[in-house]
């Protein structure tokens, strides 16, 4: 019983269906070792144990009466930008610290359907906004491979739970990257979907036309179970497509690696910055996957230099209009001793939202302000455009498009990155949100401080079945995605 926490999410399910160990059992595990561990970690920011038993008990009812589901009573944690009902719902901001949600997000209630566990809500980036997870109003999350080191983000919290054994799988969201690149850093599979093939309803908005909910955790099989809950479609979310769902679990030999037709952007591989190191284990993944029967073609996506600016110009745009409702009137933060309705807004605003958030929002109000909006945000619209034909030419002549995860290792906490420094950090993930294509990251190698370096896979529209196919037969070729932290074995 000692090593539950070591189960894969299939040994969980036959464990649970034979009786080897209950739900509440199971959940106890988890919630001792984060009562333990996550101290140093600190990837929670609500733990739920009276809710996470009680689910556990049900589940384990379920069980006794024949009318359980295959994860009936497997947990969860879930990203803070998730609404959860009668939970407090953060996004990482002093402007929702007071936020209990009174109605779960669908990505949430298709779990409690499927019979999941939540354990609580894990630390992220505030409102999403960050690649290290360090602008999160309840503190950094650290990457538990190296306690002084950053998970990524925004998602890091998720990343962290998952890799220090804090949480079997979980949730996360990709605007620009923030599942594959935390996933990178941290040494996991993490699976940004097809825009609009898990219902964004509940969930927090950042960017509208880029956010994604996908699935965290530690191999492609473990994402395949939760994807087959998160997917599908959402009347009361108007981008959720009507589209057939995979059962990806099922489909997970259904894509054979031999003669699979692997792109590899010549321009992806010469970017200023790009470290050594990632690039020698991207490049021998990239190998054992020719190994394996793959044919590797190098092709041109000659807007590369275009991902930056376009998406730094229509994220931001998007957020200033979605955080316009954070106005210290009907929920969230509200200041204090106002004198008046513009000192309520002006304050309430300034406290409670951090820097990052407050850079956005002023970036993309200005881009979205009469006489520049033709000459930013419409232009990066139409170079949007460009950069999805770019993808659909590739997909012309190639299966998959294969690129690092990130361009580095994770950084050091506190590393004081200038914002265009971490904005280029995205330059590998970015274009896959303005594209709305799915794409996947697996763990393939550490650099030469011990650090996970990650290889993405790049789909066409709706391939979530072939990129998770692809990256389970490489993960049962090899075994990067089977190395634990020191923290997860309670050696730090």
């Amino acid at each position: 019983m000692t090593d539950l926490h070591r189960l894969s999410i299939r040994e969980l399910s036959e464990g649970l269906a034979g009786s080897k160990f209950s739900s509440r059992e199971l959940t106890e595990h988890y919630l001792k070792r984060i009562a333990k561990i996550d101290a140093q970690v600190h990837s929670y920011v609500t733990v739920t144990p009276e809710q996470a038993l009680a689910q556990a008990d049900a589940a384990d009812a379920l069980r006794q009466a024949g009318n359980a589901n295959i994860l009936t009573g497997v947990p969860i944690a879930h990203k803070d930008i998730f609404c959860t009902q009668g939970i407090k719902t953060t996004a990482g901001s002093k402007m929702l610290d007071n936020f209990i949600s009174p109605y779960d997000a669908t990505v949430v209630a298709k779990g409690k359907v499927a019979g999941l566990v939540t354990l609580g809500k894990v630390n992220m980036d505030e409102f999403a906004m960050g690649s290290t997870s360090e602008s999160s109003y309840f503190g950094a999350t650290k990457n538990p491979w190296a306690l002084d080191h950053v998970p990524g983000g925004s998602s890091g919290g998720s990343a962290a739970a998952v890799v220090a054994d804090l949480a079997p799988f979980a949730t996360g969201t990709d605007t620009g990257g923030s599942i594959r690149q935390p996933a990178s850093f941290c040494g996991l599979t993490g699976l940004k979907p097809t825009y609009g093939r898990v219902s964004r309803f509940g969930m927090i908005a950042y960017a509208s036309s880029l956010d994604q909910g996908g699935p965290m955790a530690r191999s492609a099989e473990d994402c395949a179970y939760l994807m087959n809950v998160m997917a599908g479609h959402d009347a009361k979310d108007s981008t959720s497509m009507d589209q057939d769902v995979d059962d990806y679990v099922a489909n997970l030999n259904g894509t054979s690696v031999k003669g699979l037709r692997i792109g590899i952007p010549k321009q992806y591989f010469n970017v200023a910055g790009l470290d050594a190191d990632v690039k020698a284990c991207v490049e021998e993944s990239l190998k054992k996957l020719e190994d394996m029967g793959a044919t590797l073609v190098e092709i041109d996506l000659n807007m590369t230099d275009a991902y930056v600016p376009t998406y730094y110009l229509i994220a931001p745009a998007e957020a200033s209009s979605n955080l316009q409702r954070f106005d210290g009137v009907r929920y969230g933060y509200r200041c204090e001793n106002s004198v008046d309705l513009t000192d309520l807004y002006k304050r309430s605003r300034s406290e409670g939202f951090g820097p990052e958030v407050q850079r956005r929002i002023l970036i993309g109000t200005y881009a979205l302000s009469a006489g520049y909006y033709d000459a930013y945000y419409v232009k990066a619209q139409k170079v949007r455009r460009l950069i999805q034909q770019d993808f659909l030419k590739a997909f012309e002549s190639v299966d998959v498009i294969a690129a690092p995860s990130a361009p580095t290792t994770a950084y050091k906490i506190g590393a004081n990155l200038t914002p265009v420094e971490m904005y280029l950090g995205d330059i590998y993930t970015i274009a896959v949100n303005l594209g709305g294509l799915p794409a996947i990251n697996a763990p393939v190698g550490f650099d030469k401080d011990h650090l996970p370096v990650g290889l993405q896979l790049i789909g066409n529209y709706w391939s979530e079945s072939q990129l998770l196919s692809v990256v389970h037969q490489y993960q049962q070729a090899t075994d990067w995605h089977t190395k634990r932290a020191a923290v997860a074995e309670g050696n730090a």
